[in-house]
């Protein structure tokens, strides 16, 4: 045994806790090492300053708005190290999509990925025909009350990035250039502001987990919510 103890630190959920508990088994068993994971609540796990994380904990899974900011702040190592580019390959052809590049930032692998999510649009079939398909008609549903945006740090800026990306300019991803062009920077602004301007303004403290439980109460009329982190235990 290498008597070597680490202490990691995820968030409270199944998704980032079960995962690091099976692997750290394993490693243990394989290499004598112990890891012991602590959990932080989904508010710190997005808001929660990973520099201070950094100072108690050996191993941190980070969420991915925070990339660009630990990157400047150099609180975390990269894990790109020399000599385990096979490993890597492996875990980008075995990773959803594009959730392993996504953590690659300035030339270098900040993060692996244990977890993807993306922003979807929910709807209640039972409450409309069919979900809405244009921007304008998510406005529509929104005059009549029947639409909820988490707009909560960071989530106010993922739906900004959703927008950009959805007009056919994503935000870059490398830091070289400008993050968005100012056109359709300015067009993705105020898509979000027109729509902020009419929903209850009681949107701009929730994340996603509040808004799918007010869409699941018995006798709501939200219908929609057309920018949304997705969890299965509401699908």
């Amino acid at each position: 045994m290498s008597g070597v103890f680490l202490k990691g630190m995820t968030w409270s959920h199944p998704r980032g806790y079960d995962p690091m508990m099976a692997c750290s088994a394993l490693w243990q068993e394989k290499t004598g090492v112990s890891i012991e994971w602590e959990k932080r609540s989904l508010q710190d796990f997005e808001s929660f300053p990973v520099e201070e994380l950094a100072r108690a904990y050996d191993l941190i899974v980070i969420d991915h708005p925070h990339v660009g900011q630990i990157t400047a702040e150099k609180c975390l190592a990269p894990l790109d190290v020399p000599g385990r580019e096979a490993e890597r390959e492996a875990l980008a052809r075995g990773s959803v999509g594009k959730s392993y590049p996504s953590y690659t930032w300035q030339g270098r692998q900040w993060a692996f990925p244990i977890d993807a999510a993306t922003q979807v649009q929910a709807w209640r079939p039972d409450l409309i025909e069919a979900a809405p398909v244009i921007w304008t008609e998510v406005l529509a549903l929104a005059e009549q009350g029947r639409v909820l945006l988490p707009l909560r740090p960071p989530h106010s800026l993922m739906c900004f990035y959703t927008l950009a990306a959805e007009l056919g300019r994503p935000c870059t991803v490398d830091g070289s250039v400008d993050l968005i062009d100012g056109e359709t920077g300015e067009t993705a602004f105020e898509m979000l502001s027109a729509i902020a301007a009419l929903v209850d303004p009681a949107c701009l403290t929730m994340d996603p987990i509040t808004v799918f439980e007010k869409m699941a109460e018995p006798g709501s009329r939200i219908a929609c919510a057309p920018l949304i982190y997705g969890y299965v235990s509401y699908a």
